[in-house]
């Protein structure tokens, strides 16, 4: 009974952490830009908050789960419009290709645990063009180091969460995305220092 109300409470403070996480990129992309910033990465959060507060009110009956998404979506999708989507309609089309690949039809072949498990799918290679992203272009001041480690906290609270109400398909799903989240948040903080010596060698130049 103690850990199914710690559980709760944690599910409640994951709300919380993944509505900041989001408010935050969104503040850093609104002051630096959006440079760095994956818009594939993006539209596909959006697609799956749709998702998400969808199975917390169908499937899961879960306020947590609905809030989680539902809150964070509008900031969502103003990150998304900051990176002016109708120039890059292509990737709207193709995101939302493999959204219906490896989510709603799992959901329509096999129930919502199907369509977890394609969310957990879709929640990791999401991040996925964000890695790439930070590996291939060397700024990034768009990316918010701090969103995406507090995403990563999120995810493990989520897990705790799901462990105590015992939705073991979403815990999974989960897990594998935070995961993938630290590796976005590593990867930022790496851009992040290597900015900060290009700008402290310049100014050691001019100097």
């Amino acid at each position: 009974m103690r850990f199914h109300t710690t559980a709760l409470l944690l599910g409640w403070g994951a709300v919380l952490i993944g509505v900041v996480g989001v408010w935050a990129q969104f503040r850093r992309a609104s002051q630096l830009g959006v440079e760095g910033v994956s818009l594939a990465t993006w539209v596909l959060f959006v697609y799956m908050g749709v998702f998400w507060i969808t199975y917390g009110a169908v499937s899961a009956h879960s306020w947590e789960v609905v809030l989680g998404s539902l809150i964070a979506f509008p900031i969502q999708v103003a990150i998304v419009v900051r990176l002016r989507p109708w120039r890059e309609w292509k990737i709207l089309v193709l995101a939302f290709g493999f959204f219906l690949v490896t989510c709603l039809i799992p959901t329509m072949l096999w129930g919502w645990a199907g369509g977890v498990y394609g969310i957990g799918v879709t929640m990791t290679l999401t991040r996925t063009p964000q890695i790439v992203e930070l590996i291939r272009v060397r700024e990034a001041s768009g990316v918010s180091v701090n969103s995406w480690l507090l995403g990563a906290a999120g995810s493990g609270m989520w897990v705790i969460y799901y462990s105590g109400v015992h939705l073991w398909a979403p815990l999974i799903a989960t897990g594998f995305a935070g995961v993938a989240s630290a590796t976005i948040a590593l990867l930022g903080a790496w851009r992040h220092a290597q900015a900060r010596q290009r700008m402290v060698a310049s100014e050691v130049f001019v100097a």
